[in-house]
């Protein structure tokens, strides 16, 4: 698939895109709970007084997944809220609309990674003029103990459902997410990456929309495995006390630095919905310093830049 810019075969529908996200939204909480094997999602319908709703699914205290969260949600409004038209002057006296699903699971055994994954659409439109639009979305993953092996099949998932729209996809958007999840007061990465993107309409509609389906069946295939290996690994309490210590750089990122919090408390959105990212537990300790050569030592080689396709191959 050509990754030049195309002439668009099809105008941008939000129809469309919510059809879909509705869609990805019961396809991937039916592969977790799969997974999971006894928990169930609990649905929790809402609507936003200037426009709009959703629908919030958790799970908690489920026999794999801790506290988890699939949410599917459609706004709009008549003026964007700051966040947005700092970076995009031009959007100001549009009218909006966003919709996503975005998704954390923070599952209870430390063996098994907090993952995280988001596909969404915006479109600002103004009279007489042409709609300014764009995807965005991606994955990555976060572990405690990480395996080479779950590091190795993550990044490969990735790496293959990018093939089809362009050799850079993969690099790029790569790339993008190491730097995107990247927490500047701790000097680390939040995890090993994934994909992320933003701004995404160098292609027309219908492929930019084939990509986010892409990205949405690809959390699924790169995530619930990973489960299913590391659900019966035992642990100790010390390795749970080190997983809710590192939950902590995961509540650091999203309240200080991540956008989608931001744009959805700035723009009205449902706070219970957007905070169901945080951990239901959660520690800090100060000036924790793990033991030289110990398990929990070994995942500051992880918090850096890799280029993990290359290195865990050659390992194999």
């Amino acid at each position: 698939m050509n990754n030049q810019t195309s002439i668009n075969s099809k105008a941008p529908d939000i129809s469309i895109v919510i059809d879909f996200l509705k869609k990805l939204q019961d396809k991937i909480c039916h592969a977790l709970e799969q997974a999971d094997g006894s928990g169930r999602f609990i649905e929790d319908n809402w609507k936003r007084k200037e426009g709009g709703g959703g629908r919030t699914r958790v799970m908690t205290n489920g026999a794999v997944i801790e506290q988890g969260g699939v949410n599917f949600s459609v706004v709009s409004g008549d003026k964007l809220p700051p966040s947005a038209t700092a970076h995009r002057p031009e959007l100001a006296g549009r009218t909006w609309q966003a919709c996503g699903v975005s998704l954390v699971i923070h599952p209870k055994n430390p063996h098994i990674p907090t993952s995280h994954a988001n596909v969404r659409f915006f479109i600002a439109e103004k009279e007489g003029e042409e709609p300014v639009w764009w995807f965005g979305g991606g994955f990555d993953l976060t572990p405690f103990y990480p395996v080479e092996e779950d590091v190795l099949h993550w990044h490969q998932v990735a790496h293959d459902l990018c093939q089809p729209f362009g050799e850079q996809v993969y690099s790029d958007y790569k790339k993008w997410c190491d730097e995107y999840f990247y927490l500047k007061h701790r000097d680390e990465t939040r995890g090993v990456g994934g994909l992320f993107f933003d701004d995404l309409n160098k292609w027309s509609f219908d492929v930019c929309l084939n990509y986010i389906e892409a990205v949405g069946q690809g959390f699924i295939d790169a995530y619930v495995p990973i489960v299913n290996r590391r659900k019966n690994d035992e642990f100790t309490e010390q390795q749970r006390q080190f997983q809710l210590y590192r939950r902590g750089r995961y509540v650091e990122f999203n309240l200080v630095f991540d956008r989608g919090t931001l744009f959805g408390l700035q723009s009205g959105g449902r706070t219970e919905s957007i905070l169901m990212s945080m951990p239901p537990l959660a520690r800090w300790e100060y000036n924790f310093q793990a033991d030289e050569n110990s398990e929990e030592a070994k995942l500051n080689h992880y918090l850096e830049p890799r280029d993990w396709l290359t290195e865990l191959s050659a390992n194999k």
